[in-house]
């Protein structure tokens, strides 16, 4: 993989693709991408300093029981969801056409542990009859970013961790549009310090992310392997931003 620097550098001209983006997150029912569901979300874009240009967000009547400990992470109840919350299916369509208006635009869109995000709402599509966004891109992930840029700093890698070292404000996390519009901030950070050794144009960042998220998955297999975590026949899906 390639060396980066450790220290940011003297001010530079971005890469393209930090300036104007797309942000996106969920908050859900729990972890399982294919049968989970989607309880809150948010769509917006922010300028080149971080500001937000555009915001959306949304709370879903998930149409199942939202389990304690999800509703311990972002807050949401069941009785909330139910009370407050739209149709599901209404939902899910109106996400699905506020990134593909963005992406139609030429923005890149990040999204923090993008495979996630992207993979549920695609199930979720699939589920209620909408059509699904089968291969998002341009995509930016910063926790790809980050472990490709700094791959042995120790600690988390949690939205919050990397947003505190990149001196990114991550007020009220588990809450969609706090994460997404802090995720946003983090990918323009990792510009700023890392954008001579990152690919200027949205596409090819994308592309070297799908290669980046492989080699980091099968490094993690091979270290879940050593301590007995996991068998190699069963490695860690490296796929890339949706699974």
């Amino acid at each position: 993989m390639h060396a980066f620097p450790a220290a940011p550098l003297p001010l530079f001209e971005r890469p393209e693709w930090a300036g104007r983006v797309g942000v996106f997150d969920l908050e859900t029912t729990g972890v399982d991408v294919r049968h989970d569901r989607i309880v809150s979300a948010h769509v917006g874009v922010l300028d080149a300093d971080g500001a937000v240009l555009e915001s959306r967000s949304w709370l879903a009547d998930p149409g199942i029981e939202i389990p304690a400990g999800a509703s311990a992470v972002h807050g949401i109840s069941t009785e909330r969801a139910r009370a407050e919350g739209r149709a599901a299916d209404v939902v899910v369509a109106e996400i699905t056409a506020a990134l593909r208006d963005i992406f139609g635009r030429g923005l890149a869109v990040v999204a923090y542990n993008a495979p996630f995000d992207f993979s549920l709402l695609r199930h979720e599509a699939e589920r209620h009859g909408v059509d699904p966004i089968i291969d998002p891109s341009p995509v930016i992930d910063p926790l790809v970013l980050d472990k490709a840029v700094d791959r042995f700093r120790r600690g988390k890698r949690t939205l919050g961790v990397v947003a505190e070292h990149y001196r990114v404000t991550l007020t009220g996390a588990h809450e969609a549009a706090a994460d997404a519009i802090a995720a946003g901030r983090v990918a323009q950070a990792l510009a700023d310090r890392y954008g001579p050794w990152l690919p200027p144009a949205a596409a090819e960042i994308h592309t070297r992310q799908v290669g980046w998220a492989r080699e980091q998955a099968d490094s993690l297999t091979e270290y879940f392997v050593k301590i007995g975590r996991i068998d190699p026949a069963d490695p860690v899906d490296g796929r890339w931003p949706i699974r």
